[in-house]
């Protein structure tokens, strides 16, 4: 719910105004501001569709094609998830974005006692090859590209993904996925990893070697500042953090021998939409530059689109209250303001109840609607990067670039990502952040509309998602029917392949892909990493 700072004197008038990442707000802004910082319009800004990038990667933004809506799905049973898949597309969601329970975020099967109470409550329950089979049925996977928000099980979702598509007939090379993929940010800002840094980083470096001659369409790592900035970290730290996760993925493959050129065009990020309408749209726009300079400078990127910045930018849910739910309806369309504004390419919002529950199939259909009509109403898609020369937006673009790079270089200094994730660094200042945050709202000092300021009237009910255990309970039944009718020996021999390769350090892809056809499960396949890599072990925050 991170907001900006107000000062303010005895009579309400605003003294000074200070955005999370330690941006100072003036009144106003003029050419000398512009001077000021340093500002060069063929270095900082440029056309749309040019280096660097800051007003975005395609030269008529929005008037060639309007972004991809891809709001979050998944919840149950594969056959609820299936469902709702249509309810959105038939509605005219362009893309999807799959939920996936804990128990498979964390490698459990539905019928492994870690898993009770939690099969399909936050996300649809996945076990085998048969629920990805129930929840892609009738989806043209050759048109509709699919999000998996899942993490240390990524590689597992991603086969499953590819053998899916080939059951239905689609060669692997013309369907789309999106594997969040990003376990770094998963030990800064979530929780849901299961394996060491270096292991949980190979299989990273496995996809996207995998997906480059066998999935080309495949983006195989979304990076993911998203859930970094939910956790507490700035917006100028969300993308600081971002650039050098991905970073670390960069070197894993380089390592292996790859160009760069050959790989780093699919990655793909998923960064975050809430907070101060101005500083959003600066990040977004600095960050588009800086990744550009960084794949250029760091890494001599050669094929100009390969330094797209590319990626989902939306949810918010950090800025979601319980307090006055209504009121997110209102957070939600600003939020998408904000991505349009922004340039981005994908966007999702969270529902207005999310603070509460799944979201009901009115409030999704509302988010996709808010979308909507930004672009076929509002004039979203008139001009490219309509707040370009702004003297504000531009001062504060420049101002944000300067945090970012503050923050590399902290970071940097400390001795590298893996280093400030693997002892916690990260952790605890994000974590620290946070805490200020929730005292700075309990305190007054900082204002949120419904929470401490403007309380006044009743508090509006909210439709709830009970959980479903008859849902669970069927779930446990499939599975037990599928390991009736599997081949055995099957199963044996891809997961005694998996366990081989696994010791040898091969890329493991291949290998995932022939025990999800003969219907291995989740839980067996992680259990053979698990035996080869363990676990992550949590540094102490405090």
């Amino acid at each position: 719910m991170a907001v900006a700072r107000y000062i303010k004197d005895e009579k309400d008038r605003i003294l000074d105004v200070i955005l999370e990442s330690g941006i100072h707000v003036k009144p106003l802004y003029t050419p000398e501001d512009l001077s000021r910082t340093g500002f060069d319009y063929e270095k900082d800004v440029a056309d749309p569709g040019q280096y660097p990038y800051t007003r975005g990667i395609h030269p008529l933004g929005y008037r060639s094609r309007a972004w991809t809506t891809r709001q979050y799905t998944g919840f149950g049973s594969p056959q609820e998830t299936n469902e709702r898949f249509k309810l959105m597309i038939a509605h005219g969601q362009t893309g999807l974005n799959v939920a996936f329970d804990l128990p498979t975020q964390m490698g459990y099967d539905s019928d492994d006692p870690m898993s009770e109470g939690e099969v399909g409550r936050v996300g649809m329950a996945v076990d085998t090859l048969r629920d990805f089979e129930i929840a892609f049925k009738d989806i043209k996977l050759d048109k509709i590209g699919a999000g998996l928000t899942i993490n240390a099980v990524a590689s597992i979702m991603l086969a499953m993904y590819q053998a899916a598509g080939e059951k239905y007939g689609y060669d692997a090379r013309v369907i789309s996925a999106t594997p969040q993929n990003d376990i770094l940010k998963e030990m800064v800002g979530r929780g849901a990893w299961i394996f060491p840094v270096e292991p949980a980083v190979k299989l990273i470096g496995d996809t996207i070697e995998y997906a480059m001659t066998v999935m080309p369409r495949t983006n195989p790592v979304s990076v993911c500042g998203y859930h970094i900035r939910e956790s507490g970290a700035t917006p100028a730290q969300e993308i600081a953090f971002a650039i050098l996760i991905a970073n670390v993925y960069i070197d894993n493959v380089l390592a292996r021998g790859f160009d760069v050129d050959d790989f780093v065009g699919r990655f793909s990020f998923n960064l975050n939409v809430f907070g101060n309408m101005w500083e959003q749209v600066a990040k977004f726009r600095a960050a588009r530059k800086l990744w550009a300079r960084n794949l250029k400078e760091k890494y001599n990127v050669k094929n100009p689109q390969n330094l797209f910045l590319r990626g989902l930018f939306g949810g918010g849910g950090y800025g979601l209250t319980k307090a006055q739910p209504e009121n997110n309806i209102m957070r939600g369309a600003y939020y998408a303001l904000v991505a349009a504004l922004s340039g981005a390419q994908t966007t999702a919002l969270c529902s207005y109840d999310e603070a509460y529950t799944i979201p009901t199939p009115h409030s999704a259909l509302l988010s996709l609607r808010t979308l909507q009509l930004l672009m076929d109403e509002m004039g979203l898609r008139d001009t490219v990067d309509p707040l370009a020369g702004s003297y504000f937006i531009e001062t504060i673009t420049k101002e944000m670039e300067q945090k970012i790079e503050e923050e590399m270089e902290m970071i940097e200094k400390y001795g590298g990502m893996i280093k400030a994730v693997s002892r916690g660094y990260i952790q605890r200042l994000v974590a620290r952040q946070a805490y200020e945050v929730e005292k700075g709202l309990e305190s007054g000092e900082l204002l949120k509309v419904g929470v401490n300021i403007y309380k006044e009237g009743v508090s509006e009910d909210v439709e709830l998602h009970e959980y479903n255990n008859e849902s669970a309970e069927k779930q446990i039944e499939d599975l037990k029917q599928v390991k009736k009718q599997r081949s055995q020996r099957d199963v044996l021999r891809t997961l005694k392949k998996l366990e081989s390769a696994t010791k040898e350090g091969k890329n493991i892809m291949p290998y995932l892909v022939e025990c999800c056809k003969a219907y291995a499960t989740v839980g067996e396949m992680t259990n053979i990493f698990r035996q080869e890599f363990g676990e992550f072990q949590e540094p102490a925050l405090f």
